[in-house]
């Protein structure tokens, strides 16, 4: 398989206090690729990063073969971005929210722009809630209509701030199965940042555990190698749901 992310020895401070250090990992091409860890251990920070938001305080990421230190513009390009809280903007409709990337980066006419929207919209289920306000949805659907946003331009990678978060069981499940469906279906390359364990096992091909106090990566892999692996006691607790001894 073919990397399409690399993260080399990233590193992120604050007024001198270490967030995390010498983070290394490479994703793949058509891959689902989870971000996990306690709160705190800096997941958000290294999303940010990879989506050029903030600079690393030491080392570099590529994506698709442009460095968000040098290039962020095109790394931009390659990617498109769900925020945890969905971030859509409360006075248009779901189709003005997704017509608005492609209003503001193509030459399209207004028309063919709002064609493309409603397939986008159609393509997560909410074919039919185009012309309503996110004040008119419920979180499910919010999240659902960030990603069709994310879609508008084609992107190969979609990156993820915890599209679970605050969702009910059920709901968190149907997103879970969206999101395998846009690997399947589109070939999508997806980075997912969460801390919620039934998403993870169920979406996830690789992952990579951060964690607080060992400010860094302490492990890569499958869900199930991590959940299987010995001698890791923070790794463990998290996927069997323990408290560390």
């Amino acid at each position: 398989m073919t990397p399409v992310i690399t993260v080399s020895g990233a590193t992120q401070a604050f007024d001198g206090r270490i967030i995390f250090r010498d983070v290394s990992f490479s994703v793949m091409q058509g891959e689902v690729f989870v971000i996990l860890g306690g709160s705190g251990c800096g997941k958000s920070t290294l999303l940010k990063q990879m989506i050029g938001l903030l600079t690393p305080s030491a080392g570099d990421i590529t994506i698709g073969g442009f460095s968000v230190r040098s290039d962020v513009v095109a790394v931009r390009r390659q990617i498109g971005v769900m925020f945890q809280s969905g971030a859509l903007l409360g006075s248009m409709t779901l189709l003005e929210n997704v017509s608005l990337p492609l209003a503001l980066f193509t030459d399209l006419p207004e028309a063919a722009c709002a064609e493309i929207a409603r397939l986008k919209l159609a393509l997560v289920g909410l074919g039919d809630a185009a012309s309503l306000l996110p004040s008119e949805i419920s979180g499910g659907m919010l999240k659902r209509a960030a990603i069709a946003r994310a879609l508008a331009l084609d992107p190969p990678i979609l990156m993820m701030d915890e599209p679970s978060a605050g969702l009910d069981p059920v709901t968190s499940a149907g997103l879970d199965r969206l999101i395998l469906q846009l690997r399947d279906t589109l070939g999508t390359t997806c980075v997912v940042v969460t801390h919620e364990l039934a998403s993870i096992m169920a979406i996830a091909d690789r992952c990579a555990m951060l964690d607080a106090k060992a400010q860094g990566l302490i492990a890569l892999g499958s869900p199930q190698e991590l959940r299987d692996q010995p001698g890791q006691p923070m790794v463990r607790a998290f996927f069997h749901r323990e408290t560390v001894q």
